[in-house]
């Protein structure tokens, strides 16, 4: 009898401290000690890029009050589109712990393209961008062969890649090296004036935290189901209107100025195309397998050449992309372009961003905060007067620290996977 009558009490006994173990960390502190434990385990999120994004606008300001006036903004707006692009295809490439330098010549080349077909021969703008859009798409092609069946690292075949590239723009280009786009088109009059109407903006700035709250509502209704933790209405809601509220200002300010580039709308709405192919599907779950341990990816049945098919054609398309965008917004193709710090900008903006230099740890969003910090350190830097050298440097000082900062944060990731 006694037997009998206490077996039933041991699992009720275990579901009831299971029950509060799961409102415990329901609670908001139970969230912010799990969150505090990520940062403890080296997963530092974008804890980094936005406190150095506070850093430079304090000290930038104090050096020169104009640096955040709404106009001063918006052209820092425009700027970021044309890099950030090519950033993205980076972001990629990294993800399978891999590199492409050469996507500063395949952006010069992409803007010789379109100088060439649409001013010097009459082709429709269209038809140009097409074209270009196809020499980046083989371009992209050609690296990933070399990689994956002739095993050529990327470094090596990029590098290559990067002088061949720079003398096919040279000799496109020809003698007189610079063409002139029209200024009336609508290909420059998008890259250098064309703003968003305020109200549509504002729309826009809505968007983001009504997808949050649908998200997290849809994820809280999964887990309550499963008998899951989850996050709690309150804190949900709370991020969704502060998210909200901090877009619907800046938004606000923007339009005391020219307003919310055409161009830098494009750009965020192929950074959430992106993020979401990453996050969300199969395509994009295999990106970050191959990238965490290629040999574990191909014997759980992924097709690993394919991925890094596809990795290396968007990010040398979308490198092009970037080359069409910057002749736009200059009014012209030119020798010049995709030179000088193309190159450093965009690999750096991934890096700082947050995406990982060994593989498996990135979004699409690195690309979006990292060229954020570098063009808010060009441009600080440009109003305070000063050469391109100190540029350069300090530029590369910030990479060198966001590496560091990667290097220290995988490091605590493996010493608590071990423990």
């Amino acid at each position: 009898m006694t037997t009998t009558t206490n077996k039933p009490l041991m699992p009720e006994t275990r579901l009831d401290r299971s029950d509060e173990r799961v409102s415990h960390q329901d609670s908001i502190s139970g969230l912010l000690r799990a969150y505090i434990t990520r940062i403890k385990t080296g997963d530092l999120g974008m804890i980094p890029v936005v406190l150095g994004l506070i850093i430079i606008s304090i000290v930038f300001t104090v050096l020169n009050p104009i640096y955040l006036a709404p106009n001063n903004l918006v052209n820092m707006l425009f700027d970021c589109a044309t890099v950030g692009f090519i950033s993205l295809g980076i972001v990629c490439v990294l993800l399978l712990g891999e590199i492409d330098l050469s996507v500063g010549s395949m952006s010069g080349l992409a803007s010789a393209i379109i100088g060439v077909l649409w001013v010097n021969q009459g082709w429709p703008v269209i038809g140009a961008i097409a074209v270009a859009l196809a020499v980046g798409a083989a371009v992209g092609l050609i690296y990933a062969q070399l990689y994956s069946r002739l095993g050529m690292p990327s470094f090596v075949a990029t590098l290559a890649g990067l002088l061949a590239l720079l003398g096919m723009q040279l000799y496109i280009l020809g003698p007189s090296g610079s063409i002139n786009l029209p200024y009336v088109s609508p290909l420059v009059r998008f890259g250098q004036v064309l703003v968003m109407p305020g109200w549509l903006a504002h729309l826009f700035a809505l968007l983001p935290g009504v997808l949050m709250l649908v998200q997290g509502l849809r994820t809280r209704t999964r887990r309550t189901q499963a008998n899951l933790s989850c996050e709690p209405l309150s804190s949900l809601w709370a991020r969704s209107i502060f998210l909200t509220a901090v877009f619907e200002f800046m938004v606000f300010y923007l339009n005391m100025g020219r307003g919310v580039p055409w161009v830098f709308g494009l750009f965020i709405l192929v950074v959430v195309m992106l993020n979401y192919a990453l996050k969300r599907t199969k395509w994009g779950r295999s990106m970050f397998a191959v990238g965490g341990n290629r040999e574990a990816a191909r014997r759980s049945g992924i097709n690993v050449r394919r991925i890094y098919i596809s990795a290396f054609m968007i990010c040398s398309v979308l490198a092009t992309t970037g080359g069409i965008l910057a002749a736009s917004r200059l009014a012209s193709a030119s020798q010049q372009a995709g030179t000088g710090d193309v190159n450093l900008n965009a690999i750096a903006a991934a890096v700082i961003g947050g995406t990982s230099l060994f593989g498996g740890r990135g979004s699409a969003y690195s690309a979006l905060l990292g060229i954020i910090v570098i063009q808010c350190i060009s441009n600080g830097l440009t109003l305070l007067n000063l050469p391109s050298s100190l540029r350069y440097m300090i530029t590369g000082g910030v990479l060198a620290i966001a590496v560091i900062v990667d290097s220290m944060a995988r490091r605590s990731r493996v010493s608590h996977g071990r423990a």
